[in-house]
């Protein structure tokens, strides 16, 4: 029960950024609940896709479409691709091989170069 107020608030600031983002959410979900509430990596990773089944996104989808801002066939396409990744992802992330130290590895150079991409990319374009 004491773990309510917490984890909504994670939640909440998880779709914010997914609406002003469309980070879907589970960029700040999963370190959020590692790294402040104490779950474990692969039981955050878990808890954020459940999260995103019910159809969170409905309400800024329909904002982005009433600004002219939404491709619904590469939408389309999108959740395609994220239906067989979330698969694939899912069956390699509980190998009992994969460890949760390898996932917070994994994870953590996955935002570090998306990270580097967005804070290096014009620079470097630039200078080509």
């Amino acid at each position: 029960m004491d773990m309510i107020w917490p984890i909504l608030l994670v939640g909440f600031v998880a779709g914010i950024a997914g609406g002003m983002f469309g980070i879907g959410g589970g960029a700040i979900m999963v370190p959020a609940l590692v790294l402040l509430l104490g779950m474990s990596q692969k039981l955050s990773t878990g808890t954020s896709i459940i999260a995103q089944i019910f159809p969170i996104g409905i309400l800024a989808a329909i904002v982005y479409y009433r600004a002219g801002n939404v491709n619904i066939r590469q939408g389309i396409l999108l959740a395609i691709g994220l239906i067989i990744g979330n698969l694939l992802g899912a069956l390699f992330a509980n190998q009992v091989f994969v460890s949760d130290q390898l996932m917070k590895k994994l994870y953590g150079l996955f935002l570090l170069a998306v990270g580097a991409r967005y804070l290096l990319w014009d620079y470097v374009a630039s200078r080509l």
